[in-house]
């Protein structure tokens, strides 16, 4: 028997798309990806303040359409930039076994239900909100009646299944698809470089204990809070670097309290993801200082799997899944900056403990895998349709 399935999520997105092409090879699985639009280079770079498109293939390897996005002011990052009435038609007359969704983010993923509750199909859901987030009594009764219209909930990790569970989802409804990156893509791109060619590109010294923040410099990720606690500690921590990949409006910001402070910190701006090898590559450990914004933070895995720990708020979503501390990297209580100061003190001082954890967060990684993720999902498809 072959199942056709759908998939709606809001633009092709880079972390999805291994787990896409994944799932068009099963044998007995009709898989089909819908968008709700293409992004260009502008809408693509909404926060990174550049305009860019990724410099790896999106498209290839698996079904897909776009939809007619109606919506006034298009946008793939706000609730009613995707607006595709369309989906109601593709749904009642696709001959869809389960239709699977991306969150509730964005309108369509909300019009993908209505139309599956009211033809019959079984409709999944993969979204990442966990309850790190305060929320107002009414909301969370709000979402405990919106999870209970799915046939089964796809977590990301186990603060995202504990999100579920809080709402009364049953277990048997419940199936791992762990949020995950090209694990292979990023270990073998940063194998390509040396450690002292990566270093150099990025004006770092060679001897120095290189600290890596990675991602859009705005105010959810906290940078320039980082930047103080390495002002706090950079006289007790000569060996201490930093360098700070993405762009943001905080860069203006960022660059002149470093400049301001003299602090040993490099700008790379933004770089697209084949050129993210080289940051990895010259870095000794990642830090993400985000706040309860960030629920899950793939930049961990990104760097887990180049072999680097994790240096994570415990308000980011993946620090329970990926973050055991000292073996995989450091937790610090968000807001303490003054504990994230030490903690980086600490771990410049002992560059040998840095690489052991690296190598522990390299074999935890391998369980976040496109192929884990893809099974999971193939596991609740047959679920939701009777097998």
């Amino acid at each position: 028997m072959t199942y056709r399935v759908g998939f709606l999520t809001s633009h092709p997105i880079q972390y999805q798309i291994p787990v896409f092409r994944l799932l068009s090879q099963i044998p007995g699985l009709d898989f089909i990806v819908y968008f709700c639009e293409i992004p260009d280079a502008r809408t693509q770079g909404a926060g990174f303040d550049v305009s860019f498109k990724w410099d790896i293939p999106l498209l290839d390897g698996y079904q897909y359409k776009v939809l007619k996005n109606i919506a006034r002011t298009p946008s793939v990052t706000a609730f009613f930039g995707c607006d595709t009435p369309e989906i109601s038609h593709v749904i009642r007359e696709g001959n869809f076994d389960a239709f699977i969704v991306n969150g509730w983010v964005v309108k369509s993923c909300l019009q993908a239900l209505w139309a599956c509750r009211h033809t019959g199909v079984p409709c999944l859901v993969r979204g990442e909100a966990n309850d790190m987030r305060p929320r107002a009594w009414w909301k969370r009764v709000l979402q405990s009646y919106l999870v209970q219209q799915y046939s089964a909930c796809l977590y990301i990790g186990e603060a995202n299944k504990s999100f579920y569970q809080q709402r009364g989802v049953q277990s048997e409804r419940l199936f791992r698809v762990p949020y995950c990156v090209d694990n292979d893509r990023f270990a073998n791109g940063a194998s390509t470089v040396t450690r002292t060619a990566a270093r150099r590109r990025f004006c770092l010294r060679n001897d120095s204990t290189v600290f890596l923040f990675s991602g859009k410099l705005i105010p959810k990720k906290h940078p320039l809070e980082l930047l103080t606690a390495v002002r706090s500690v950079v006289d007790r921590a000569s060996q201490l670097e930093l360098l700070i990949v993405g762009d943001g409006e905080l860069r203006s910001e960022c660059e002149s309290f470093v400049q301001q402070n003299q602090l040993p910190v490099r700008f790379a701006g933004f770089l697209n993801q084949t050129e993210m090898a080289d940051a990895y590559r010259a870095s000794d450990c990642l830090v993400l200082p985000s706040d309860h914004g960030e629920t899950w933070g793939l930049v961990v895995n990104e760097a887990m799997a180049c072999g680097l720990p994790a240096i994570v708020s415990d308000q980011v979503g993946c620090n329970v899944d990926l973050v055991t501390p000292n073996e995989t990297g450091r937790v610090f209580q968000f807001g303490d900056w003054n504990q994230l100061g030490e903690i980086l003190v600490e771990c410049s001082r002992v560059p040998g403990a840095l690489s052991l954890m690296g190598e522990n967060a390299y074999n935890r990684i391998a369980r976040y895998s496109p192929a884990v993720a893809a099974d999971g999902m193939w596991q609740a498809i047959q679920f939701a349709c009777g097998n």
